[in-house]
């Protein structure tokens, strides 16, 4: 299965999730990961009218080697360890406890810069009792999107539930677990890169962001 783009990803998803709940959503909140996430969640956002709200974890990369993620943070101060990440390879790569505070206030700030440029000032949306629908244009690792999730918890939403086009078979079991519902639309054995499943995947700019955030966050 390929997706044409995300927003018709984020179409398929849209009747995916009235299919399945119909009008039993509670005041449904779209929440998004930027920055490809936000491109599917707008199709969403539109046939649920519901507004969008954001969640930008970000990873804390490895010294010496930043694509190398060894754990993720949100704005909250959240922070998630690489399970994959040992002792023996934390000593091997030189991660310090001061390493990972240090870089943890780096990535809080530039959450909090990422989140005032896309929302231009707006209030945050009470999420309280809300049925979250978590939202990202599609998981390989998953690292983020897990931070997301412990972080959205809580807010004391109603129930969240994760939504994608597209994640490695071998995650569903474990993100099942992770939320109230998971809705994934293509969940393929052999998996490389969410790009793979796109006929048309390029990188979304801050100003689509910023310009869907306009429409849709009250």
């Amino acid at each position: 299965m390929v997706f044409k783009d995300r927003k018709e990803a984020g179409e398929l998803l849209a009747q995916a999730i009235l299919r399945k709940y119909d009008s039993t959503l509670k005041n449904p909140v779209i929440v998004a990961i930027p920055r490809g996430g936000v491109v599917v969640a707008e199709p969403i956002a539109e046939i649920l009218n519901a507004p969008i709200e954001l969640v930008i974890p970000r990873k804390i990369g490895a010294p010496f080697n930043e694509e190398f993620a060894i754990a993720a943070v949100t704005e909250d101060g959240y922070v998630l360890m690489n399970p994959s990440v040992t002792d023996e390879i934390a000593y091997r790569l030189g991660i310090s406890k001061d390493y990972i505070e240090r870089k943890t206030l780096e990535e809080i700030e530039e959450i909090k810069r990422r989140k005032e440029k896309y929302l231009q000032g707006k209030t945050k949306v009470n999420l309280r009792e809300k049925d979250i629908i978590l939202v990202d244009d599609g998981i390989a690792t998953g690292l983020t999107v897990k931070a997301a999730i412990m972080s959205l918890r809580r807010e004391n939403p109603r129930r969240i539930i994760l939504a994608v086009p597209v994640m490695p078979a071998d995650k569903v079991s474990e993100f099942q677990q992770l939320v109230d519902d998971l809705i994934v639309l293509y969940a393929p054995e052999f998996f490389n890169a969410v790009g793979q499943f796109y006929q048309h995947f390029p990188q979304t700019t801050d100003e689509e962001v910023i310009e869907i955030m306009e429409k849709f966050h009250p």
